[in-house]
């Protein structure tokens, strides 16, 4: 049987890309006279993929390969004010409010009755555990694990360090590079559930797919009964 379900955070509980998006194009407008749009955009993220092995994940390290970037861009010719107004932009992100995804509130409500639930999500932990507490479900919760990268070693970490069989784990999220198919690969089980705009570095090709098998959810609002259906009850009726 099922004992714990381990929810991804951003893009997944709530709204995350978004906020990086509507950031990167201020970033663009700031850096306009200098380079075209498209090409601030593809060396920003080079730059932030570039970092992660440096900073991690999370507003910080977005906030610092910015700044690398413009300094780049420019040949260092950025003033000190546009830098001031790059570590403004962090600074925004990491005070926004936190938007529920629909269903968010209600999925876990129901879910908690019936399971352990854990929050296993990326970035920086001040920034995680902030958004945590201000989504108001930081109760519902009764471990969060926030981890520099998320592949199968993190799974089956997580399944002995709370003594359950990776069959008796279900994993939901919205990535397949980061949610599902680790996961799949420690044994669990995954339910991918997308996100309408995900970020580039966490999509993958349909070859790496193949041979994985997990459940898609068109919302959260279909998680409860995915999960139930994993292990039917003998019981019921049909």
């Amino acid at each position: 049987m099922i004992e714990i379900v381990a929810f991804d955070a951003d893009d997944t509980l709530w709204h995350n890309e978004p906020l990086y998006s509507a950031t990167t194009n201020r970033f663009r407008e700031l850096l306009a006279s200098y380079h075209s749009p498209a090409w601030i955009e593809q060396r920003l993220y080079e730059t932030e993929i570039r970092n992660l092995r440096h900073y991690g994940y999370g507003i910080k390290s977005f906030t610092l390969s910015m700044i690398e970037t413009a300094v780049e861009l420019t040949e260092g010719r950025i003033k000190g004010s546009e830098i001031s107004e790059i570590v403004a932009y962090g600074k925004e992100m990491l005070a926004a409010p936190v938007r529920l995804l629909e269903g968010a509130r209600e999925t876990v409500s129901q879910l908690m009755q019936s399971y352990k639930l854990i929050i296993v999500t990326k970035g920086d932990l001040l920034d995680q555990e902030s958004k945590i507490a201000r989504s108001g479900l930081g109760e519902c919760f009764f471990n969060i694990e926030v981890v520099s990268e998320k592949n199968r070693t993190t799974y089956e970490r997580i399944c002995r360090e709370n003594r359950v069989e990776p069959s008796q784990l279900v994993v939901v999220g919205d990535s397949l590079r980061s949610d599902v198919l680790p996961a799949v690969e420690a044994g669990c089980h995954a339910i991918h559930v997308p996100y309408d705009t995900p970020w580039q570095h966490e999509v993958v090709a349909d070859e790496q797919v193949t041979g994985h098998e997990f459940l898609c959810a068109s919302g959260l609002g279909a998680v409860p009964h995915l999960i139930a259906g994993l292990y039917p009850d003998p019981d019921s009726p049909g």
